[in-house]
């Protein structure tokens, strides 16, 4: 943690308002128009006035759409969906609702907008016009895979606009295409934008101690790659990300769900974040113009993503959007764990058993390691008495008593900081472990048995980290005690002081943590007994002057 922060305060500041392009210059193409920077609400070119102001979207009319993953309010304000709830995925605080990702308010202001833009002298409809909606609930119905949802807005000036957003079975993907109708005796041209606006406070969290995972944009092209940005740097013009390529998506990443606006590849688009003067957060891309000759009718739109961190869904969906799972420096080790996890849960149908037997891989892989250690521990074990031996005579004499153990290690080829390495070993792997569960939509509310109902959550009767505490003063007892009183004071604290430590922890790693702790109690164990029986044999052959 002071690493991180210390790099963070010692980073070059950028200029204030910039944005940094991809290291190779976009593909051929129109470029897309410059963004406003004093505009509040539309990406709107420098050539073209801003619409009028429209009703708030809580009095605009809406209409329900429903599927069998998805529950969305479709707002008369442009088109925008202000409200979109997860049937799948269960709400933290009420199981019997779904997640709420896009909310109009309830907890958080977040939703998806989009747009045209228009020359000076034509007005296109934007995410502040109204639209016509179809009349009652539109349900995706039996035996059917789509759902085509029409909104209609009045035509202006010879040209008709259509917002078409399309619902698919069993997918959280949404089309969302506009339909333009340019009966003008001239041709013109439209620009589509899409955007997502939401407030800057985090969403849920999981885990304990105050662990907060990313909430903000974050945009990805093939040369920049991934590129988070806080609502802290866009607030005070320190935003650094890609502002054109012909490739990527822009997205809104929270805690185990992401939304995306996805554009076809091969289009030149803008890339934008910004802050508005309500206080909220828009972050979004304005695709290149495109030009209508009169008569005919041209499509232009995205794909929209709003729903789980589905690691081998987003793989399938976008190139880079599996990257929103974002495990930090840890990548190298988090990856391959949730790798082995995912294949030890297609084995044993369970999450808590797949951690199980993670940790039983993990240490067996470690098993030479912590042999080496824990021999060491154990003849230290043996030579306390030797050692309390030397304080009585030395303890005044602190020189010639580091001098004695010094020999007395070298003698028996004991390394004292040995029985330190098996944990430092471990704890990049634990750290990893940690980011797997709490980032990891997979384990969001995944049962193990009885009273563990959340895997991802902290034990709710705290059984496992008063097991992880008793395993772990086991484990101490095991150890040499240290010569001084007040290390060994401190040694048998540790177990209270992480037991507490545990009850935020989430579960899932708290598991692992308890079933380490066992394998390493029996393992150390029985080393512990074949050196300290070793050594009596050995002492019983010194005094004894028949063998």
């Amino acid at each position: 943690m002071l690493w991180f922060n210390w790099t963070r305060y010692s980073a070059p500041a950028s200029a204030a308002g910039t944005v940094v392009a991809p290291a190779t210059a976009p593909a051929t193409g129109v470029a897309a128009a410059p963004v406003t920077p004093d505009d509040d609400t539309v990406p709107t070119p420098s050539a073209v006035a801003a619409p009028p102001e429209a009703a708030p979207v809580a009095q605009a009319e809406r209409v329900t759409v429903v599927t069998d993953v998805l529950r969305a309010e479709v707002s008369a304000k442009g088109g925008s969906i202000v409200r979109l709830e997860l049937e799948k995925h269960r709400a933290t605080a009420d199981p019997a609702r779904g997640f709420v990702i896009f909310d109009d308010g309830e907890e958080h202001l977040y939703e998806a907008e989009s747009g045209l833009l228009g020359a000076k002298h034509l007005s296109l409809p934007n995410h502040l016009s109204p639209f016509t909606l179809p009349a009652g609930e539109q349900r995706l119905a039996e035996g059917e895979d789509k759902l085509v949802l029409r909104l209609e807005a009045a035509a202006v000036n010879g040209v008709a606009v259509s917002k078409i957003m399309t619902f698919t079975r069993g997918s959280y993907l949404i089309d969302v295409d506009y339909e333009i109708r340019n009966e003008r005796g001239e041709a013109i041209s439209a620009q589509a934008y899409f955007q997502f606006q939401r407030d800057g406070k985090p969403a849920e969290q999981a885990g304990g101690f105050g662990v907060q995972t990313f909430t903000g944009p974050a945009f990805y092209t093939e040369d920049a790659r991934f590129q988070k940005v806080s609502f802290e740097e866009i607030a005070e013009g320190k935003a650094k990300f890609v502002s054109s390529a012909d490739n990527g998506w822009v997205a809104m990443v929270q805690h185990y769900f992401v939304s995306a606006w996805l554009p076809p590849q091969g289009l030149v688009r803008n890339y934008s974040a910004k802050k508005t003067k309500s206080g909220n957060y828009t972050a979004g891309l304005t695709l290149a113009p495109v030009s209508i000759a009169p008569g005919s009718t041209l499509k232009t739109g995205a794909r929209l993503y709003a729903g789980p961190q589905d690691q081998d869904r987003l793989e399938s969906i976008a190139p880079g959007l599996k990257l929103v799972v974002d495990y930090g420096v840890l990548t190298i080790i988090a990856a391959p764990l949730f790798w082995l996890l995912s294949l030890l849960y297609t084995l044993t149908g369970n999450w808590g058993w797949a951690i199980i037997l993670v940790t039983v891989i993990i240490k067996l892989i470690f098993f030479p390691l912590s042999a080496t250690s824990y021999k060491s521990m154990a003849k230290m074990r043996v030579l306390a008495p030797r050692m309390q031996r030397m304080k009585e005579l030395y303890g005044n004499d602190k020189a010639r008593m580091q001098q004695e153990m010094i020999q007395l290690y070298r003698t028996e080829k004991i390394n004292p900081l040995g029985g330190c390495l098996p944990i430092l070993v471990q704890i990049p792997v634990f750290l990893a472990l940690y980011w797997v569960l709490l980032g990891s939509v997979e384990m969001r509310q995944a049962p193990w048995l009885g009273w563990i109902h959340d895997l991802s959550a902290a034990d709710p009767l705290k059984i496992l980290p008063v097991l992880m505490g008793v395993s772990m003063l086991v484990q101490t007892r095991l150890n040499p005690s240290p010569p001084d009183p007040l290390q060994a004071k401190i040694m048998m604290a540790l177990p209270v002081v992480f037991t507490i430590m545990f009850f935020w922890f989430p579960s899932g790693l708290v598991l692992y943590w308890v079933v380490n702790n066992l394998l390493s109690i029996a393992q150390q164990w029985q080393i512990t007994r074949m050196i300290e029986r070793g050594g009596k044999k050995a002492a019983k052959a010194a005094n004894d002057p028949k063998a």
